[in-house]
């Protein structure tokens, strides 16, 4: 079920529309703290069960969530056919998988790194949280030119 939040046309998606969404999307960015500093990098991932898996390398991804594993994870998508776009948040706390049984279960999971090396490391966000909202594209129309909201802002 979908809630209107108001006028604007927004609506808050429910946590298995979500689910849904996220499963159906190529990528989305994970954002993390690295040195302090907030830090995001495009991944591709999979949902397995309630969490979100990606592969990696050792690196600054990696690093970043061993040392600050509270983590979001964002992905979104446009139906151009029906001007309508989505946005998934996922917030939680990110883990590498070690346990060799996890392991196991991990390399059948159908998750194969865009970029070209070896990602031989996973990580699983356990989510806190799971937000989502879809909203229709507003037209061209709908806003006008800063320069006459400036002006109108004026007279």
């Amino acid at each position: 079920m979908v809630t209107n939040d108001g006028d604007d046309g927004v609506e808050t998606l429910q946590a298995h529309e979500c689910w849904a969404l996220l499963r159906a999307a190529d990528v989305g960015r994970l954002a993390v703290s690295v040195a302090g500093e907030p830090d995001i990098f495009p991944v591709n991932h999979v949902v397995d069960g309630g969490s979100v898996v990606f592969r990696t390398a050792q690196g600054s991804k990696l690093a970043a969530v061993t040392v600050a594993p509270a983590v979001a994870y964002e992905a979104d998508g446009y139906d151009a056919g029906r001007g309508v776009a989505w946005s998934v948040v996922v917030k939680g706390r990110a883990q590498e998988v070690r346990s060799l049984e996890e392991l196991g279960a991990t390399f059948s999971l159908p998750l194969f790194p865009w970029q070209a090396g070896p990602k031989e490391r996973f990580v699983r966000i356990v989510p806190t949280t799971v937000t989502g909202r879809r909203f229709r594209r507003a037209t061209d129309g709908s806003w006008p030119p800063p320069a006459a909201r400036a002006r109108a802002a004026a007279e």
